[in-house]
């Protein structure tokens, strides 16, 4: 995987106010997932930067506070389990990215994310790029910060609920969390749309 002084330079033109969105925590089963949205500075790079899933734990941290303090702007949105189950994950996803773009404090002039799927931003062009975090430094830090702030609830949600393990798993779908799962019933947080047993035939 391409590290920072690898990735490619913004996808538009140079002095156009690019904004890289990507979201963390589509397959989990409980919880929310966050998107994030990310403007960097035109000569921004980090040797660490990358695709959050390519970074431990310790260097998420680190780059979280060095995006947060160089980005032009960023924002992180979060949608809920409820919406999740009542629109789908890959909606959700989409409308998490919206809000986050809302949120900036800085209006982008265009838009790259993350996968290959993605819905018109008000009159913005925008693209999409699969493996994009690990391809545009924008997007990278969008994950960044997605997967941080999102982790950091988990964290908290957990406090609430220690038998799920969500200080380690962040509501994935671990063999624990699902006997857990099995044990105990679903949270309140868990997505009741989703398969939260590998044997389950219907919603509980």
């Amino acid at each position: 995987m391409k590290r920072a002084h690898n990735l490619l330079p913004p996808c538009f033109a140079a002095g156009v106010m690019e904004a890289g969105c990507d979201e963390a925590g589509r397959g989990c089963l409980a919880g929310p997932v966050a998107a994030a949205a990310v403007i960097l500075p035109d000569d921004f790079s980090h040797p660490w930067l990358n695709d959050s899933k390519q970074l431990s734990e310790k260097r998420r941290e680190q780059l979280r506070v060095i995006i947060e303090r160089e980005a032009v702007a960023w924002a992180v949105a979060m949608v809920d389990h409820e919406e999740i189950d009542r629109i789908n994950i890959l909606n959700a996803s989409i409308v998490g990215m919206h809000r986050a773009l809302d949120m900036l404090a800085v209006r982008p002039q265009a838009v790259i994310v993350d996968g290959n799927r993605f819905k018109p931003y008000g009159d913005l062009p925008w693209t999409t790029f699969i493996k994009g975090d690990g391809r545009f430094g924008n997007i990278a830090a969008a994950s960044i910060l997605a997967k941080t702030h999102r982790d950091e609830l988990m964290a908290r949600l957990h406090e609430q609920y220690p038998q799920y393990g969500w200080n380690v798993n962040k509501g994935y779908p671990t063999a624990a969390h699902r006997r857990a799962i099995e044990e105990f019933g679903p949270t309140p947080y868990h997505r009741m749309s989703f398969r939260l047993l590998n044997t389950q035939l219907t919603l509980f």
